[in-house]
Formats: structure tokens, C-alpha cells, sequence
């Protein structure tokens, strides 16, 4: 915990943030401030999420507190927390309280609730978004540390877009379900929010793993042989075609050029994709014989229940969810084969890209706006999030910046177990980072190169030294060699000869953070220092002092480590 402050402290100040914001529809049920000072005061501080303060979403189980899925007709009280709340509270994680949704989890506005519409913690006549509104907000205004939420169409994410927030929507099924409510079983995804990408993935990568009870839940097929898949050299970065970003709000189109150009710095490649299929499939969720799974989940309640529509049931939610009543067996089945078609079609526009990159929403309207046509207003939040849990995708959202005042995100989406690969380009495009120029072992192909890869470098271009460097072979293992300054040799050493070469290397971006891990790790005799380009240009750059090359083989005349490397091994053949 920051500043000396205790855990008692940190509980005494999120409860006096929440008299203090005035925001009473955040929450369904909070809990008693001594009660989660004690629990907090208990928790052993070597725990991961020591300290943490969590709020979750009124559709997952906490053990003695209702579940209402923001309808009172439907509460209970559990006995146990559902699994990804009891391995959070496992890591030392305390729940605050249970927050405001749209009823049952349907809806991408947060509006569509008896407890109160959730007002934006940016702008309070503009709404927090959806479904997982509650959880979102307590984030926001700096209440809790992280929330949870759940995602169906874009619960986890659409939310997090529209109060400059990260979320985490994992692939389905990493997360168990057991203790969720259900919105569509066979969709349904925890998610996490939180203001940093390291905590959101933290608390996802601590609530992973197959639980023995949910059906669903199923290990990460990423993890091969303990190791990680990481980013390639050069990632691929899909963007959907210009005339598929129509309609977003005003200053959105250029905020979204802005952040592709921010991952065209990074190195990254970008291209442009026809994603009319991914946009077909999500029409297919609300649209199709979809929605009946949603009837099976509460329809019964609502049934039995009518007559509490407008009053404890939401009219809109009640009409969406009694809907899936009417779609046949056979009407389910044709639109599954249509899905089918879709993924296929979407799997191969995006074969050979890392993820792919659109605004998370559309636009972010004013709680009026929604009022005015609570359909229409909702069905345009989720054109880039309501495919990817049908079509089997991970997806990650992050802040991109703000546009007249108010928070803008981006999204990236890719395959099943692509969550790490999401988290690293979200770490880059939010990080700082540095150039390097390498020009032995880190190369392409070369046997240090992983270190680089590992520390979240992405390859930039080739580039040449300016013409007053020497290389040296090192008699190191594995095989590198030294680049030197030829104005930096003391002419007494006879390490080097007056004059120098251009040396072929590459340049690689890290984010600031690897770039630090991975300048830690540099066993002698290498160095960090800055290496001149042939244009003049100045980057950071491996480098040995003079004495690291005495006796050391001179390979300029070969131009670059490659080249040395090819002739030395044409010689032993």
C-alpha cells in the first residue's frame, strides 16, 4: 500500500469517496464500512491483490450479499462467492459492494435498470455505458482499484471506452462462470476494469483456470509447454475499411487515426480489412434466433413475472428477453450455419494480422438521447463488440485519448488465447518507448533475438551506422560482436584503425519499462549508449568501450555481423 496508508485507511477513503461523489445508483448493495475494514485489516500483505479494493457487478455471487441482477423480484442470497470472486479474495482482493447493470445484463447503455440509470463519471448528463455500468463508474471516480464485470455483446468493454478505462474481455470460457448469472450461457465472459492494464490483467490472469464446476471453463490453450506465445517482429495491425467507420461521433474518425498512427510509430504494419463479415456476425446476436438464450436464462422470471413489467422489470429488457421466446429450432440452427459462414470469412480477411484494431463504440450519447430511443440509441454502441464472444475472440479496450473533453478507446480484437498478445500491443500503444539499433546476437534471426521479443520489442526497419564505427568479433558465448566509435580509441591502444564503416544492424522499438528489464539483464562487456546513423539520426544502441576489443578480431571490412557470420561458416564447411 502507497503512502504508509493501511488497509483500514484505504477502505476509510473509498467510502468517503462515495459520500463524497454522491453517486447513490452505482451500487445495489454496499457493504458495511467496519465489516470490509476488518476483512481488509486481515488480509495477509504478502498476497498479490493485497490492499485491493474490488467492486463487483450485482449478476456475480458474493457470498451474504443479494444477487439481484438489478431486478428485486429476482434476488437471492448465495452462500458462496462465485469463483472468480472467491480467487480474488483468495489473492487478498476485498469486495466493497455489488454494483448497478442493465437489467440482466442487457444492454451496452447502463440506463435499463429500477435501481437508477448510471450517470458517466466524466460527464453525468451522458451515460456510463453498459451492461456492467456500475462496476465501470466505481472505477472512474476513483473509488475501488478494479471492478468486475460481465460481457455478452460488449459489456466489459463499451463501458470501459466511455470512462478511460481499460477492460479486459478474456476469451470465453478462461474465467469460469460458476456464480454468474446468465445472460447467454454459451457467450458469456468476467471481465475486469481498472484504471492500469497491469492490474486488469493481473486480476484476470489470478481468476483463470477450469474450476471443476462450470462446463464451460477451459485451460489456456496459449500456454505451451510453460511458455508464452509472444508478439512477432512485426506485428500486423488489421483496420477496418474507411467506409466501415462511418457514423462514428464527431472528432472520433480523426481520434482513431490518431491512435493507428501511434501503432504505425511503434513499428507496427497496418492494413486495411474488409471486416463486413465480423459486422454480419454481430448483427446475428440481437437480430437472429440468438436472443433465445437469453429467454432460457431469465424468461421464466419474466414470464411469471409480467406484471411487474415498468415497475421492478424494465420494459425494454422485458420485450428483448420475451422476444427469444418466438425463434424456432430450426431458425436457431440456420442462423448458427450463417455464423459459421461469417467466422470463416473473418478468420481469413484477418489470416496473417496480430489483432485487429477499431474505435471500441461508436459514439457516447446523452442519457436524454437513450430515453428518446432506448432501441436504436443501444443497438448502435456494440457494431464492433458484439461479434467477437459468438465468433470465439478475445478482446481487449483501452483509452485512446479524449475528444471534446470526454474519454475516446480503442479496441483490439484476435483470435481465442490471443489475450497476452492483446495485453502487449496495449502495453505499447500506452507506453512510452525507446529506440534501439542492434547489430549482432539481437538481430533477426540470430540467437539473442527473443530477449528482445520477450521484452516487448517490435522491429522497425534496418538502418547502417554512419562511417566512423569498427566492429569486433568477442569471444563471448553465444558468439557477438562490439561496435566502437573510432574517435573514441585512444590511438595508443591499436585497437582500432583511424578511419571506420558503416555497420549494418536494426532498428527496434521497446517499450520503455522492457527496454529498462532488458538494459538490466546486458552482461559485460556490453553497453548502452548512442549509436549515429548513416542520416544523421541518433539512437540508443549497443556499445563496448575500447579495452572490450583489444585482441578482438576486426571484422569491419565484412560490413555487418551477418556477413561475418555467413563467411565464417562457409569456412568450416
Amino acid at each position: 500500500m502507497s503512502g504508509g496508508s493501511t488497509a483500514a485507511d484505504r477502505v476509510h477513503a473509498a467510502f468517503d469517496r462515495i459520500d463524497a461523489v454522491d453517486r447513490p445508483e452505482v451500487w445495489i448493495t454496499l457493504r458495511d464500512r467496519a465489516a470490509v475494514v476488518a476483512e481488509a485489516s486481515a488480509v495477509d500483505p504478502a498476497l498479490p491483490l493485497a490492499g485491493m479494493l474490488v467492486a463487483v457487478k450485482d449478476n456475480i455471487d458474493v457470498a451474504g450479499l443479494p444477487t439481484t441482477a438489478a431486478s428485486r423480484s429476482y434476488a437471492y442470497t448465495p452462500t458462496a462467492d462465485a469463483t472468480a470472486v472467491a480467487r480474488l479474495r483468495a489473492a487478498g482482493a476485498v469486495v466493497v459492494g455489488k454494483t448497478n447493470l442493465d437489467q440482466f445484463a442487457t444492454g451496452l447503455v447502463g440506463t435499463r435498470s429500477p435501481f437508477g440509470a448510471v450517470r458517466n463519471a466524466w460527464d453525468p448528463t451522458r451515460i456510463s455505458g453498459g451492461s456492467s455500468s456500475g462496476s465501470a463508474t466505481a472505477v472512474a471516480l476513483g473509488i475501488v482499484d478494479f471492478a468486475l464485470g460481465t460481457d455478452t455483446a460488449g459489456s466489459g468493454r463499451v463501458p470501459a471506452a466511455l470512462n478511460h478505462l481499460v477492460g479486459v474481455k478474456p476469451t470465453k470460457g478462461l474465467v469460469p462462470n460458476t456464480g454468474v448469472v446468465p445472460a447467454c450461457r454459451s457467450q458469456d465472459c468476467v471481465t475486469v476494469f481498472a484504471r492500469s492494464l497491469d492490474l486488469a490483467r493481473t486480476a484476470t490472469e489470478l481468476m483463470a483456470g477450469p474450476d471443476g464446476i462450470d462446463p464451460l471453463a477451459r485451460p489456456d490453450a496459449a500456454l505451451v509447454n510453460g511458455s508464452l506465445v509472444v508478439l512477432p517482429a512485426v506485428p500486423r495491425i488489421a483496420v477496418p475499411l474507411p467506409s466501415q467507420l462511418e457514423g462514428l461521433a464527431p472528432g472520433w474518425a480523426d481520434a482513431f487515426g490518431r491512435a493507428v498512427d501511434r501503432f504505425r510509430a511503434l513499428g507496427h504494419e497496418v492494413v486495411e480489412v474488409d471486416i463486413a463479415p465480423l459486422l454480419d456476425a454481430a448483427a446475428l446476436l440481437y437480430e437472429g434466433a440468438f436472443v433465445a438464450e437469453r429467454y432460457a436464462a431469465v424468461g421464466a422470471h419474466i414470464e411469471a413475472n409480467r406484471d411487474r413489467i415498468g415497475d421492478d422489470l424494465d420494459p425494454t429488457v422485458a420485450r428483448i428477453v420475451l422476444g427469444g421466446a418466438t425463434p424456432t429450432a430450426a431458425e436457431l440452427f440456420a442462423d448458427q450455419e450463417r455464423l459459421d459462414a461469417f467466422g470463416a470469412a473473418g478468420r481469413a480477411a484477418l489470416d496473417g494480422t496480430t489483432a485487429l484494431l477499431t474505435p471500441t463504440t461508436t459514439w457516447h450519447p446523452t442519457l436524454a438521447e437513450v430515453a428518446a430511443d432506448p432501441v436504436g440509441a443501444n443497438s448502435r454502441m456494440g457494431r464492433y463488440t458484439n461479434f467477437a464472444n459468438l465468433l470465439d475472440m478475445a478482446s481487449l479496450a483501452v483509452p485512446a485519448g479524449f475528444v471534446d473533453g470526454l474519454p475516446f478507446g480503442v479496441m483490439l480484437t484476435g483470435p481465442a488465447f490471443s489475450d497476452r498478445r492483446l495485453a502487449a500491443l496495449g502495453a505499447a500503444f500506452a507506453a512510452p518507448t525507446v529506440d534501439v539499433i542492434v547489430v549482432g546476437a539481437h538481430l533477426r534471426d540470430q540467437p539473442l533475438n527473443g530477449q528482445l521479443v520477450a521484452a516487448g520489442g517490435t522491429f522497425v526497419r534496418e538502418a547502417r551506422t554512419a562511417s566512423d564505427y569498427r566492429l569486433y568479433a568477442l569471444d563471448t558465448v553465444p558468439p557477438k560482436p562490439g561496435l566502437v566509435r573510432t574517435r573514441s580509441v585512444a590511438p595508443s591502444s591499436g585497437a582500432a584503425a583511424p578511419d571506420g564503416a558503416g555497420i549494418v544492424g536494426e532498428v527496434w522499438r521497446l517499450p520503455a519499462a522492457g527496454f529498462g528489464t532488458f538494459v538490466a539483464a546486458l552482461p559485460a562487456p556490453m553497453a548502452i549508449g548512442t549509436v549515429t546513423l548513416d542520416d544523421g539520426t541518433e539512437v540508443t544502441g549497443f556499445t563496448v568501450e575500447a579495452v572490450a576489443v583489444e585482441g578482438a578480431e576486426d571484422i569491419t571490412h565484412h560490413g555487418g555481423w551477418r556477413t561475418y557470420r555467413e563467411h565464417t561458416a562457409r569456412e568450416h564447411v
